[in-house]
């Protein structure tokens, strides 16, 4: 599948520092692994109601991630999915009376617009799993073959032969000690299975179905249902793949075994990251990843934002009204990644105020202060993403700049410029 276009990243002199992130398994700070290759995973949407503000703190932050990395002399392969088949873009397709590819490929556009509106640096690999179902079935059955998972018989008037991962089969008993140790339930979220199952039945599992082995095993394989689309599933039979192992055959496909980071929302920790992991490690015995790293929530005026409650702030409908995308990515990164946040028309005002002084600035950036400027964004960024941090030097800069009268230095102003839009992604 083809990405979206990226905006040209100024080059900066000097260079990042060492990068510290937050650590999803662990819970702390602690400093990303070394080395001049960088490699990071963040799941895609499933293509429906794109994209709402939700979506774009998710990207807009591992954007700044990626931007680091390149800003330090890594070589970054980035990769990013889309869910292009799933249970809520069929149920949405169905609601609206629409065919669920149209649906997906008008979604999937959309997003892809917001994205290089909001100057997301794009993924190296984009891929949908519907194109990923080829390299997805050989993976299952290898996972049956060594006996991590098994079919369960449909009761009920259900078909036989749903394929689900064996979460005991696949966890070691053994080291426990960290996420690079063998996987077992609850290595990236920390969470105990008492805690995870009303979670698994709220995020798309069902462990109440009769004939699992244990209730948190996941779906792996659905197999053919009357009015559903299927594919070609080899010993598996028709059908199509679960969740949790798209995203797992994807990354192990274009990605190393681990690859640096994995990214995507809170809500993604369990059970979609914790399953990831425990596919990767039963298919090849290694972890997925060296690092788990995820974003807060995004509320409306002290709300959840949600698709259920209908109150979704859209980036295409603010694009529509004339908001500058610049603008946008502003407000987000007002609000530190991991910390959960509302959308609120003050919110937004600021940004458009805070990107107005910024560029009134430029006309006066006095001499010799650009290169200070640039060593505070670079330390902000490097303490855990500290946006809301980098944002404030920025606007310290800028009312110094605006105070300190006529002179300007047009090389000062340009290295500014340069940085804003290379470190975070602001173009002014």
């Amino acid at each position: 599948m083809k990405t979206w276009k990226s905006h040209p990243v100024p080059e900066l002199p000097g260079m990042m520092p060492e990068l510290f992130l937050h650590e999803t398994s662990v819970n702390r700070v602690t400093p990303l692994p070394a080395g001049d290759q960088a490699s990071l995973y963040v799941c895609g949407i499933t293509p429906y109601d794109a994209t709402h503000i939700g979506h774009a703190a998710t990207y807009v932050a591992f954007d700044l991630l990626n931007r680091a990395w390149r800003d330090g002399g890594r070589s970054v392969n980035y990769v990013q999915n889309v869910t292009d088949v799933d249970d809520p873009l069929l149920e949405r397709a169905t609601r609206d009376g629409v065919d669920w590819r149209e649906l997906a490929a008008q979604q999937t556009a959309l997003f892809q617009e917001d994205m290089e509106a909001l100057n997301v640096v794009a993924p190296d690999h984009y891929v949908g799993a519907v194109e990923a179902i080829e390299w997805i079935v050989p993976r299952i059955e290898e996972l049956v073959e060594s006996g991590m998972a098994y079919p369960v018989p449909g009761l009920d008037g259900e078909p036989d032969g749903d394929i689900y991962f064996s979460v005991d089969a696949a966890s070691a008993a053994s080291d426990r000690s960290g996420i690079d140790g063998p996987w077992w339930l609850g290595q990236v979220s920390g969470m105990t299975e008492e805690e995870m199952l009303p979670v698994f039945a709220e995020r798309g599992g069902d462990p109440a179905r009769t004939g699992k082995k244990h209730p948190l095993d996941a779906l792996l394989w659905r197999v053919a249902r009357d009015g559903e689309p299927h594919w070609d599933g080899a010993s598996l039979g028709a059908g199509r793949p679960g969740w949790h192992i798209e995203c797992t055959v994807i990354a192990q496909r274009f990605l190393p075994e681990p690859f640096t980071v994995q990214g995507g929302g809170s809500d993604l920790v369990f059970p979609h990251h914790e399953m990831g992991a425990g596919h990767a490690f039963a298919l090849s015995h290694v972890p997925m990843a060296r690092h788990y790293a995820h974003t807060g929530m995004v509320g409306l005026d002290g709300e959840k934002m949600s698709k259920s409650k209908g109150n979704l702030v859209f980036v295409s409908r603010l694009r529509a009204d004339g908001v500058e995308p610049a603008a946008i990515r502003l407000a987000i990164l007002a609000n530190h990644y991991r910390s959960d946040w509302s959308w609120t028309d003050s919110l937004l005002a600021d940004a458009q105020q805070r990107l107005a002084a910024w560029r009134s600035a430029l006309d006066a950036a006095p001499e010799g202060t650009a290169t200070t400027l640039v060593a505070e964004i670079r330390a902000a960024l490097a303490a855990d993403l500290d946006a809301p941090r980098a944002l404030a030097a920025v606007d310290h800069w800028a009312r110094q700049a605006l105070a300190g009268g006529p002179e300007c230095s047009e090389r000062d102003a340009a290295l500014v410029s340069d940085a804003v839009e290379a470190l975070l992604g602001v173009e002014l």
